[in-house]
């Protein structure tokens, strides 16, 4: 068995010319890990649009129904930053399914890795920051439903806080929330994970990986989770426009063989999700976001999962 991932064309929606948000990074993801070999085809899974009831295990039906009709108001739709459209809305519900998959392929597989998701900005009644709707609060929403798991541990790496995540979650002991984030930084305010770990501007390689060194094997301990959900964003990196900190391609390559190295040695299974990542050089951003799946296939094979 090859390490599973999670793709589906219908990842990638049309935006307006020179939007900033890059959308084509999901469809070059995929032809990357197939051009490099990092993947073959048959490594791919491809997820299904879940209906809006699943989506409405952490989002209230008036804005999942508002959303997905194109009826939100012009502030809502400011907040979340990306123009409706009906293929918007496609992709988005896709992308959740995507994660969902993701999470049930980690659970039998041990990891798992999507190519999209991460989407923790998103809050039970409105989008925020490119985010619509919380894919990793749903997928756990129904994992939990489904009883395949219990507790969850999610480990958000993405340099902005996951503040919808941690809102979702802050009365609720079977998800524990960890953001390692730069303080300074989208979003203004805060909110409280059950661990947050604010890191100063221009944090570098070595000085992040101890950090997260000081956290994680002890956080494994701590919560024992039956899943761990990792947010892999490469917006931490030194040439990332919205990021603030100093991490190289090395840096970001090392933190995700700690991380799954980590979480996998202690017999944790891992659903991974790319998380945000912001760059003009389009090929520069796609390689970084690569290194996860790099990463995840070393270490599925490493441990023969």
């Amino acid at each position: 068995m090859d390490l599973p991932i999670i793709y589906h064309s219908d990842y990638v929606a049309p935006l307006p010319e020179g939007h900033r948000f890059p959308m084509a990074k999901f469809r070059k993801l995929y032809e990357l890990l197939l051009t490099d070999g990092v993947a073959d085809a048959q490594q791919f899974h491809i997820p299904q649009r879940p209906s809006p009831d699943v989506l409405e295990l952490v989002h209230t039906p008036d804005y999942v129904q508002a959303y997905c009709e194109g009826t939100l108001d012009d502030k809502a739709q400011r907040r979340i930053g990306l123009p409706w459209s009906p293929a918007l809305v496609n992709r988005t519900c896709v992308a959740v399914g995507g994660t969902i998959l993701t999470a049930q392929m980690a659970l039998s597989q041990g990891l798992a890795c999507n190519t999209a998701g991460g989407t923790h900005h998103a809050f039970p009644s409105y989008g925020s920051g490119f985010c619509i709707f919380n894919d990793l609060a749903i997928a756990s929403r129904v994992l939990q439903k489904l009883g395949l798991v219990q507790k969850i541990l999610i480990v958000d790496l993405d340099v902005h806080q996951g503040d919808g995540t941690a809102f979702i979650f802050c009365d609720d002991a079977s998800v524990f929330t960890f953001s390692m984030h730069c303080q300074v930084n989208f979003p203004g305010t805060k909110q409280k994970s059950d661990l947050d770990v604010p890191l100063s501007v221009g944090m570098e390689d070595d000085a992040y990986l101890q950090t997260l060194a000081e956290y994680l094997p002890d956080l494994l301990s701590h919560v024992q989770p039956d899943l761990i959900f990792y947010d892999a964003g490469v917006d931490p990196h030194i040439g990332d426009r919205l990021g603030k900190l100093a991490l190289t391609d090395t840096g970001l390559f090392r933190r995700e063989m700690q991380v799954l190295h980590t979480c996998v040695s202690a017999g944790y299974p891992v659903a991974c999700v790319i998380g945000g990542g912001y760059a003009d050089d389009m090929k520069s951003l796609v390689w970084r976001h690569s290194l996860l799946h790099r990463a995840a296939s070393e270490v599925y094979h490493q441990y023969k999962l």
